[in-house]
């Protein structure tokens, strides 16, 4: 659904941004079987874990962990804290903004994707360590929170890792490459923990079902590591190779598995052999849930100063800050006229 304050593909220097702008319309809907991959025994089967992951990546791009180690009592834990940050007064929240150029603290209804020139339906709250001066809501407002997000943050880090060491061995690169330029040690950290909010249906019109509470797009990462809650759908995905098709696979929440996708910087990292992951989340439909959908995402995004270049040098190479300002203005509108 385009409108007409719609960005056009001339208006990203970026190719992954102007291939957004394609993807606005609503498509078809296809079943299709999703790949889960166990990570259990992760030291004595990485190869076979590898190979898999691989296999996921290079045709769709998307897949789900499954015995990747995180209690479901942190993930249930993590989600009832964070309804209670989004339960806070909006005045609250504002104490701790998002503000231009950053990818930490909390925005509402700012995030306007390339691909329906609209904002998304909700609201979101970014955890990027060593950007979070003054932007934590104080124990009186939320007690307990900085601990447990930080404890959870670090749970995510680890599964990314793993996930990332395999990459990193499919692409001849030592298993710690991507480690290191992950690294939460260093000021240039920039993996984010994000918590979403998508706003409930009350008093909805019926036109305000023909919109997106997320549009269509693909994440700018290495590598997202998503926890739905049971009961709470609307994902969709349209694997990387058949983008042009526009036909979307709902992924249903389902316990005890982490949804993953590959993301742009990683995709440029390979030179285009993994593929990032177009998704989007669909309003429910009139005789679906209608209440507030809450999920939490760890985006893997390399430290600020790591150079993305692939083995065979299809790209030039950028720095991952340079990459992540260009997808963060691009998709922050709203902030960066502030």
């Amino acid at each position: 659904m385009q409108t007409n304050n719609v960005r056009t593909a001339a208006d990203f220097s970026l190719a992954e941004l102007q291939k957004e702008t394609t993807i606005g319309g609503a498509g078809h809907e296809k079943t299709r079987a999703i790949k889960q991959i166990d990570l259990s025994d992760f030291a004595a089967r990485k190869q076979e874990i590898a190979d898999q992951l691989w296999e996921a990546s290079t045709e769709s791009g998307f897949f789900q962990l499954i015995n990747h180690g995180i209690p479901q009592a942190e993930i249930d834990a993590a989600f009832a804290m964070s309804e209670k940050f989004f339960a806070m007064p909006n005045e609250v929240k504002a104490q701790y903004p998002m503000l231009k150029g950053t990818n930490s603290g909390w925005e509402f209804m700012a995030q306007v994707r390339p691909s329906t020139g609209t904002a998304d339906r909700k609201e979101s709250y970014q955890i990027t360590k060593p950007r979070m001066q003054d932007l934590y809501p104080t124990e009186a407002e939320c007690a307990g929170f900085v601990k447990l997000m930080a404890d959870f943050e670090c749970r995510n880090w680890d599964v990314g890792m793993k996930v990332l060491s395999c990459f990193a061995l499919k692409m001849g690169f030592d298993e710690a490459f991507f480690t290191q330029r992950h690294d939460p040690a260093s000021p240039e950290y920039q993996s984010t923990l994000r918590l979403l909010h998508y706003l409930p249906m009350e008093d909805a019109k019926p036109a305000d079902f023909d919109l997106w509470r997320a549009g269509a797009h693909t994440d700018y990462d290495c590598l997202t590591l998503l926890h739905q809650r049971a009961g709470q759908g609307g994902l969709q995905v349209c694997p990387g190779k058949e983008f042009s098709s526009q036909e979307w696979t709902s992924v249903e929440p389902t316990p005890g598995t982490i949804t993953c996708n590959i993301g742009d910087m990683l995709m440029r990292w390979s030179d285009d052999e993994l593929q990032s992951t177009l998704h989007r989340v669909r309003m429910p439909k009139p005789d679906e849930y209608q209440g507030p959908r809450y999920s939490i995402a760890f985006f893997a995004q390399a430290n600020r100063d790591a150079i993305v270049q692939g083995p065979k040098k299809k790209y030039e190479p950028i720095t991952a800050m340079d990459y992540l300002l260009q997808r963060i203005a691009a998709n922050f509108a709203k902030l960066e006229k502030k």
